[in-house]
């Protein structure tokens, strides 16, 4: 298996150091600004929705369509478009510019039914175990998603590189 994978190939989960080391993370200081793609596409597969999907440059994949996604930061809007059209579902948007101790984290959401703004949920992690106590703070499902709905949950800044999905709609 090719790649940035170290520890994933023993038991399927990313780690949050390998993605911090890949050219599809940002900087701490970027997220500080404000929401920002962080690409958690570590496997080098023939895929590049990412880059034909972002309207303003920030993701290149290039030639070969294996390459990674690399990610510029000045580039990115935190739109959440890139999010929506990962079939890997391996895009999130982290958001570290709010006041005090929450951050914003982005993600797919393809279940039904939506969550509802306002809605409090469990954050899960990549294993899908529940971490913490989270809001729901905006449902988003535009045409230009492909139907793939994308949810923002304000979670404790503790955990906003961990919490990658939602357990209840508590």
């Amino acid at each position: 298996m090719r790649g940035l994978l170290k520890d994933v190939e023993k038991d399927g989960i990313v780690r949050w150091e390998d993605v911090a080391a890949s050219k599809g993370c940002p900087s701490s200081l970027r997220a500080e600004k404000g929401p920002v793609a962080v690409i958690e596409c570590l496997q080098e597969i023939p895929c590049n929705p990412c880059e034909t999907g972002c309207s303003f440059g920030a993701i290149s994949v290039g030639d070969p369509i294996t390459n990674l996604p690399v990610l510029d930061e000045e580039k990115c809007k935190g739109c959440g478009r890139c999010v929506a059209v990962c079939p890997g579902l391996a895009i999130f948007i982290e958001d570290l510019s709010e006041p005090g101790n929450e951050a914003r984290v982005t993600l797919a959401y393809e279940y039904l039914p939506l969550p509802e703004r306002g809605a409090a949920v469990r954050a899960t992690d990549r294993a899908g175990q529940e971490i913490c106590d989270a809001k729901v703070v905006d449902v988003k499902k535009p045409a230009v998603f492909n139907k793939t709905a994308v949810i923002t949950i304000s979670v404790p800044k503790d955990y906003v590189h961990e919490a990658r999905g939602i357990a209840s709609l508590g």
